[in-house]
């Protein structure tokens, strides 16, 4: 992997605790939390993470984007100290910058190790797949300093796992290991510590197989749909279904089903 440029942008000019890595045979973007052992997040870094996500998805040499971590933690949580000196205006955008990956029409893995707690866990919920090691613990612990989720921890996991399992952790500030978080299924699966990097390499390269233009129109669907009722879903999905039928992509995979080959889609 190489390092990855932007533009020439302030935001962007230096990485706050991160660095992004881009390895072109992949077509693979990836975030890279590194201020081990902890990997705290800096209030910085919450605004860089959003112009992150948002360059990357405008790049077209980028079809999937790993969110990982240096070292044997993906993130203990925030910096307090930068949070209380933050102003209003600052506080009310965390939610906002911490969505990034939910906004970005490609496919975001978080590959966790070790701890997963406060906003590096409310980060990886934002991410479509989390695959974990066996050495990964979630947690929201802001109870325990007399604070509740701000970045919608709280609220993805309520849709995810329902209002018991969300109390029984938020509430309790209650860590979860790997293997129970893949069981209540708020992570797509959890493996052994040295086998979390082939797990994820082999994610991506089955991401990248499919069409781009499909990816990228069903994750939208899911994601609206989710904040609807079953009809209003359901409406969603058959709009997206029909501007679906007339690409170039469909074209391709029916031709390519039809004389028994590979696919070459153009994301068109």
């Amino acid at each position: 992997m190489t390092a990855y440029t932007f533009a020439d942008t302030d935001l962007l000019k230096e990485l706050d605790g991160f660095r992004v890595e881009f390895d072109a045979s992949r077509e693979r973007a990836d975030i890279v939390l590194s201020r081990p052992p902890m990997n705290i997040v800096a209030m910085r870094q919450r605004d860089q993470f959003r112009a992150v996500f948002e360059a990357l998805d405008r790049d077209d040499r980028v079809r999937v984007i790993v969110l990982r971590a240096d070292g044997e933690n993906f993130s203990s949580g925030g910096n307090i100290a930068g949070f209380m000196e933050a102003s209003p205006e600052h506080v009310s955008e965390l939610a906002n910058n911490i969505a990034a990956p939910e906004r970005c029409r490609k496919p975001v893995i978080a590959q966790v190790r070790g701890y997963c707690f406060g906003v590096g866990f409310e980060l990886s919920l934002a991410c479509d797949f989390r695959i974990a090691s066996e050495t990964a613990q979630f947690a929201l612990p802001e109870m325990r300093i007399g604070m509740i989720p701000g970045s919608g921890g709280s609220a993805r996991l309520l849709h995810m796992i329902g209002i018991a399992r969300t109390k029984d952790m938020v509430m309790r500030a209650r860590r979860v290991p790997g293997r129970q978080a893949a069981e209540w299924g708020f992570v797509t699966d959890c493996v052994p510590d040295a086998d979390l990097e082939k797990t994820v390499d082999a994610l991506v390269d089955e991401l990248r197989g499919f069409s781009p233009l499909a990816q990228r129109t069903i994750k939208v669907v899911l994601n609206r749909g989710q904040h609807t009722s079953v009809q209003g879903a359901i409406e969603i999905e058959g709009q997206a279904y029909g501007r679906l039928r007339n690409s170039n992509d469909f074209k391709e995979g029916v031709a390519s089903f039809h004389e028994k080959r590979k696919p070459t889609f153009s994301g068109s």
